[in-house]
């Protein structure tokens, strides 16, 4: 694995220290002093159970279910650009389906886009572009603060989606990265904080520009496109919707490169992100294998 070669991060943003520090030292206190907060249930009762553990996986299990965070924030960012004429409209797909909204785009294009969490789990497999988008794009929304998402988008991009595109030859046009957790105490913005770009409001959050990452329109194959280019952002017109409402500058869009090759029976893959004509991540050749 080849180290990026600009200084740049794959991801201008980082995982808070300070804020992890914090969520260890609260985590060590449910474990170790979850005994104190009920005054019917001694130590051995908590612990010794099994009673302990069993809260904590469902609460996970809870967190997981549970899309009303997620939603919220796609219903307003959607409303936000439609209002403004950025999109001409948009709708929910439903949970039959393999993909979460359709955007009816101002040209008349359709875009349709799939919701992931932070791009480090088998989830981020799972999608199926529809017959009727003319753009597919993954929205990455993690919510764990204490996530590392350079980490994340390094694992989303290389390991999961770059192998689902090439093995399935599933087309995705685009990557964003952007949520509510962003620029905020758990996940500092560097784009605000250094570079001096605004925050726009939408409903509660101060939102910072979102990360895009554009992917090749065609399916990279070994005999006959093995290093297609990238889409440019009028190419993907919902994420241009996003560069322009939200203020994304051009120079911190990112385009992926992937090299797909084959060294002796395997299938490799190198992917290249460049960012403002620097590369900020140079990632294998790592044989495909679907995670």
């Amino acid at each position: 694995m080849r180290a990026p070669q600009s200084g740049q991060p794959i991801v201008p943003c980082i995982a808070d220290d300070g804020f992890r520090s914090r969520v260890d030292t609260f985590a060590e206190l449910l474990r170790t002093r979850a005994h104190l907060l009920t005054n019917d249930l001694s130590e051995a009762d908590v612990y010794d159970t099994g009673l302990f553990n069993a809260a904590v996986e469902r609460i996970r299990g809870q967190r997981s279910a549970t899309m009303s965070g997620k939603r919220e924030f796609m219903t307003r960012v959607l409303n936000f650009l439609q209002d403004r004429g950025h999109i001409a409209s948009w709708v929910s797909s439903g949970a039959a389906n393999r993909h979460d909204y359709t955007i009816g785009m101002p040209s008349g294009r359709t875009s349709v886009i799939e919701i992931k969490g932070c791009l480090d789990g088998n989830n981020t497999n799972i999608f199926t572009r529809p017959p009727h988008a003319n753009e597919f794009v993954i929205w990455s929304l993690c919510q764990n603060a204490g996530a590392d998402p350079r980490l994340n988008v390094r694992s989303g991009i290389h390991t999961r989606l770059s192998a689902e595109i090439m093995d399935r030859g599933q087309r995705v046009d685009g990557l964003v990265v952007w949520d509510f957790v962003c620029g905020t105490i758990g996940r500092p913005c560097p784009k605000v904080a250094i570079q001096g770009l605004p925050t726009t409001e939408v409903g509660p959050w101060a939102l910072p520009p979102p990360c895009l990452y554009l992917f090749p329109p065609t399916i990279p194959a070994a005999r006959n496109n093995p290093t297609p280019q990238p889409n440019q952002l009028g190419q993907v017109e919902i994420m241009a919707a996003l560069a322009n409402a939200f203020g994304t500058p051009a120079d911190d869009v990112n385009h992926v490169y992937f090299e797909v090759g084959v060294t002796g029976v395997e299938t490799t893959r190198r992917t290249r992100i460049v960012r403002g004509g620097a590369t900020v991540a140079d990632l294998g050749p790592t044989p495909i294998r679907r995670e």
